[in-house]
Order: C-alpha cells, then sequence, then structure tokens
C-alpha cells in the first residue's frame, strides 16, 4: 500500500503544481491588454481621441473573454483539454473585469460621471439598452461563480449561469447597433458567438438523445 501512495501523491502533487503555475501564467497575460492600454495613455499614443479609444477598446476585450470562457467546454469536449477548466472561472471573471472597465470608462470619459445623462444618451445611442443588461448578467454570473454558491443554488446554478449565452448575445448586438460603416467586424464577432451557441445546442441534443436512448 505504501508504494502504491508513493506515486499517487506525487502525481497528485505535479497536476496541482501545474494548475498553479498555468493560473498565474493565465492570470498575468489576461493582465496585458490593461498593462498595454495603460502604457498607451501615459505615453498619449491613444489616437485623437482617447477616450473613445479607452471605451472601445475595454469593450472589445468584454467580448474576447466571453469568447475565450465559453470556448472552454468545447476545447474539452472535442480536444480533451481537461486542464483548460480549473481555469475557466478566473477567464469568466476577466470578462466581467473588463466589461466593468468599460462602463466606468463610459461613465468617467464620456459622461463626465454626470449620471443625469445616463437616460439622454440611451435615448440617443440604444445600444447601450443592449450592452447594461449584458454586464448586469456579468455581475451577476461572477458574484455566484464561488464554490459557495454552487453548492447553494444546486441545480440552479447551471441554470443560471446558461444566462452567459444570452449575455453573449446581448454583447454582439451592442456592438453590431454601434456600427456606422463597416459591417465586417461586427459579422465576425457574430460567426464566432453563432458557432459557440451552436456547439451548445448540439452537446444539448447529444445529451438528450443519450437519455432517451
Amino acid at each position: 500500500m505504501a508504494a502504491l501512495a508513493g506515486p499517487t501523491t506525487t502525481g497528485l502533487l505535479t497536476v496541482q503544481l501545474t494548475t498553479f503555475w498555468r493560473r498565474w501564467l493565465i492570470f498575468i497575460v489576461a493582465l496585458i491588454p490593461l498593462i498595454w492600454l495603460t502604457f498607451n495613455t501615459i505615453t498619449q499614443q491613444l489616437g485623437a481621441d482617447p477616450a473613445k479609444t479607452i471605451v472601445l477598446y475595454t469593450g472589445e476585450w468584454t467580448l474576447y473573454f466571453l469568447f475565450i470562457t465559453l470556448s472552454i467546454t468545447p476545447l474539452r469536449r472535442l480536444l480533451k483539454w481537461n486542464w483548460l477548466m480549473p481555469h475557466r472561472r478566473m477567464l469568466g471573471l476577466f470578462a466581467l473585469f473588463y466589461g466593468v472597465l468599460h462602463l466606468l470608462s463610459y461613465a468617467v470619459f464620456i459622461l463626465g460621471l454626470d449620471l443625469g445623462r445616463l437616460a439622454a444618451e440611451t435615448i440617443k445611442r440604444p445600444y447601450i439598452t443592449a450592452g447594461f443588461p449584458a454586464l448586469l448578467i456579468l455581475i451577476v454570473l461572477g458574484i455566484t461563480s464561488t464554490q459557495a454558491m454552487v453548492r447553494r443554488l444546486g441545480k440552479n446554478w447551471a441554470r443560471l449561469h446558461r444566462l452567459v449565452y444570452l449575455a453573449l448575445i446581448l454583447a454582439w448586438i451592442h456592438v453590431l447597433w454601434q456600427v456606422r460603416s463597416s459591417y465586417f467586424e461586427a459579422t465576425v464577432y457574430g460567426a464566432i458567438a453563432l458557432c459557440l451557441l451552436g456547439i451548445r445546442v448540439y452537446f444539448l441534443w447529444r445529451k438528450r438523445q443519450a437519455r432517451s436512448g
């Protein structure tokens, strides 16, 4: 028994250490967009309209991290990349992090912290009505992402966190409604979102087929 316990313990320790260093590496890499933005802000390299650049940049990275987070389950199932799963929560929290930065930069640099203008801006710019609920969903999912909340909500936790797909759709609409000339970027984002949603539907269909079979 002792001979078996040694290698097993060593293997488990190796996995834990690998996961630990991967988590730190992913954490640092996920901060690179913010570091880049900070550097270019300090060195005044954000173009003619820095406020608009900051708002758009943080919004783009919110969407990118949504894509990355929702890609983890397909990669795990299709490519057997199980090592990604322990990092899914952190990547989802980075989507929330950049989403909050997006909102704050809009409130500070565009509205000048004049929240009284928000209603007028919402009427003038309907894309806010799609972006704001998407961020609210991410906030709720972030709050309920802890192990304690998983245990507390039970089966309802999985149902609640499916709202991330609604957040993705709303985020894409938020992008689409801002388009003034070329739809290329919005089309690419829409294709990625559609692919992720299609894979999700396929997995659900396979699960139901297995149950009925």
